[in-house]
């Protein structure tokens, strides 16, 4: 059963409670991880207004941080942060404490950029499952660049990242995380080891489907081995075309990743799809777990898409992205069905300040938000 646009329900599925095996949610609507690249370049450590921001949204049922690279190749572009460093983990320290004080639930999403970076970036060649380039420009702080051909992974240094994934996860619990959410989508290294366009290698780690599902299941297993696979999500988008990944057997590969995850009692698996939700309908029955939703479209997804995912039962929870930039208080504007706030394309990305903590919560009868809905 695929999401039905445009239909009102009587009651908001998306406000209430839930509670999974692993995860016990207040309400449904999920904050999705968002680039805001407003961290130090050269530190990778949070701005200080970081907490204020997450602070502000933590009405949300969880909110997911935006992607930290787990090693210094790993990162995709400018004003990116980390979870490596001393510095890094007091600095998220201070903003899960400022999101729990506001009774809120926070996972760290932990992010490997693969082939989609440049020297430009991080000082390096980038790395990936083999040496394909991706096509397209790529930014970096002086601006769009021509993608590079990025470096192939040798063995032993897979096992490497592996481990860097594992201890970003052990800062995060550190830094006071509820969890971890293991950036498995949109064309970065895990999506790119199942990938046959951006994974071409002969070894146990390439070729057939058992050999691409290697890398992302040892990286789940060293992550839930280090902190618990019930602190453990992983976020994937089968099909996704986006930073020229090609899946022609999304289907099989995806089913087949799946059911090996099934022996890990996860937080929950957090799927990207299309409006019609073609991975959702053979994704569902195969995942008994909890399962966070997010369409990707050319439009924020609505209130009402959202309620559709809920009581279609393609999704526990539904992520919401770009709403939450512009609405702090997003799940209190639902319940009111209030005028939502539209944010500027931009202020999404960048160094400046405006834009990020400066979005007010909801005032009935003000002028400033008069502007409508999607719904």
């Amino acid at each position: 059963m695929t999401p039905v646009s445009g239909f009102s329900f009587a009651f908001m599925r998306l406000l209430e409670a839930f509670r999974g095996t692993a995860i016990q949610l207040p309400n449904r609507v999920v904050m999705a991880p968002m680039t805001r690249g407003r961290a130090d370049d050269t530190t990778g450590v949070p701005h200080p207004l970081t907490a204020e921001y997450y602070a502000q949204r933590a009405g949300a049922g969880l909110i997911v941080s935006e992607g930290v690279w787990v090693n210094r190749t790993g990162k995709s572009g400018p004003g990116i942060p980390g979870l490596v460093t001393a510095r890094q983990v007091e600095a998220w320290r201070a903003v899960t404490k400022a999101v729990h004080g506001q009774g809120g639930r926070i996972f760290a999403q932990l992010w490997h950029a693969g082939r989609v970076s440049h020297p430009g970036v991080m000082g390096r060649t980038p790395v990936a499952p083999s040496a394909v380039r991706q096509a397209g420009r790529i930014f970096v702080a002086d601006g769009w660049r021509d993608t590079v051909e990025p470096r192939a992974l040798g063995e032993g240094e897979i096992g490497e990242v592996v481990q860097d994934f594992a201890t970003a996860a052990v800062a995060a619990v550190e830094a006071g995380f509820d969890g971890v959410e293991l950036h498995g989508a949109n064309g970065y290294l895990i999506q790119e080891f199942l990938a046959q366009n951006t994974n071409r290698r002969q070894d146990r780690y390439g070729g057939s489907v058992t050999a691409r599902l290697r890398f992302p299941l040892e990286v789940v297993a060293a992550v839930a081995e280090q902190i618990g696979a019930a602190k453990v999500a992983l976020r994937i988008s089968p099909g996704n075309p986006e930073n020229d990944v090609v899946e022609d057997d999304a289907k099989e590969v995806y089913s087949r990743l799946l059911a090996e995850l099934r022996r890990y009692e996860l937080a929950y698996l957090h799927v990207i799809d299309t409006p019609e939700a073609v991975a959702l309908s053979y994704l569902r029955p195969l995942w008994p777990g909890t399962l966070i939703a997010n369409l990707r479209s050319g439009e924020p997804t609505s209130q009402d898409e959202g309620e559709s995912l809920i009581e279609s039962g393609l999704a526990d929870a539904v992520a919401f992205g770009r709403l939450f930039i512009a609405n702090p208080d997003l799940p209190a504007r639902f319940a009111l069905r209030a005028p939502l706030a539209e944010a500027g394309h931009d202020v999404y990305y960048g160094a400046r300040l405006d834009g990020y903590t400066d979005f007010p919560a909801f005032e009935p009868g003000s002028a400033k938000f008069a502007c409508s809905a999607r719904s």
